[in-house]
């Protein structure tokens, strides 16, 4: 099954007596739940509640792994030692780059393998866990048992995961969202396990929780498709030559777009088309998110 590896992802090692709280003060995943061979997704917001950076997240023994965009992750472990003060925590850069993702028939058999999450594995010289990987817990909502491992041990072509993502709806920034221009309900983090409304407080919460609790979210992640390859990143997609949303990752005529779902679904209950570049597209909702377009300015509801 496919093993790819992805060469612009970068770790950064958590560590120290007060790692876990440091992290859970400041940051959109409950930590403290995480299973010992899971990978969630998560943010640090702004202020405001927007995401400054967006990651993955996983146990190391008694500390944590951070695994970014390699282009972020200086400018995290930059933000996260301002907010360190005299916490006893350890912030340091992981020497090797880039993560290998498997998934299918090979991912299943690596979780058997390790005993469904009891194993440590071995570690590499940097001391960060190297075993057959963890699992990620974005494309495990959509029924999708795929691991993430820090080195290559893979060979595909990007192209496959990218085609992997879009099909499941999972928006990655840069490709799909810019960072500080994005809410983490945009791209579906109050579903995904990287948004928690229960922990208490970190930054940018309030916003947030507002935002929930009066279902004032109303742009989301959808899949696009269309009969012919789509135009490329950033093409805006209209109804009545009014923007809707922005197309995301694109392999062929499959795309991700952050899109405004109650102006969609208006659109598509009045029977008007919905364009990108002139070509005709269609929208859904990841079916996993259990999310609908609304007809009304009403936010979608599962």
């Amino acid at each position: 099954m496919p093993s790819v590896f992805l060469k612009d992802r970068s770790l950064l090692s958590v560590g120290g007596a007060d790692a876990q709280s440091f992290l859970q003060n400041l940051i959109t995943t409950d930590i403290t739940s995480l299973a010992s061979d899971e990978a969630r997704p998560g943010a640090l917001l702004t202020p405001q509640g927007k995401i400054l950076f967006d990651f993955m997240i996983w146990q190391d023994g008694d500390g944590y792994v951070i695994e970014s965009d390699a282009g972020q992750r200086d400018g995290l472990m930059k933000r996260l030692t301002i907010y360190k003060l005299r916490a006893a925590v350890t912030l340091a850069p992981v020497a090797e780059e880039g993560i290998s993702v498997c998934w299918g028939e090979d991912a299943d058999g690596i979780r058997d393998a390790e005993g469904g999450g009891d194993s440590q594995g071995v570690r590499d010289s940097q001391g960060v866990r190297d075993s057959q990987g963890v699992w990620d817990s974005r494309f495990a909502k959509a029924g999708i048992t795929l691991t993430r491992r820090p080195g290559r041990h893979g060979d595909g072509a990007e192209a496959l995961y990218d085609a992997l993502r879009i099909a499941h709806g999972i928006a990655i920034s840069g490709s799909d969202f810019a960072l500080q221009d994005a809410f983490p309900h945009d791209v579906l983090m109050d579903l995904n396990g990287g948004l928690s409304f229960k922990k208490g407080c970190y930054v940018g919460q309030e916003v947030i929780s507002r935002m929930q609790h009066r279902g004032t979210a109303r742009r989301r992640v959808v899949t696009v498709s269309a009969a012919a390859a789509l135009p490329g990143t950033g093409t805006a997609i209209t109804a009545a030559g009014k923007p809707v949303g922005t197309l995301g990752s694109v392999e062929g005529g499959s795309g991700l777009a952050i899109v405004r779902i109650d102006r969609a679904g208006a659109a598509m209950a009045e029977g008007t088309p919905l364009l990108a570049d002139g070509a005709s597209v269609s929208l859904a909702l990841p079916p996993w998110s259990g999310l609908v377009f609304p007809t009304s300015a009403d936010e979608a509801s599962a």
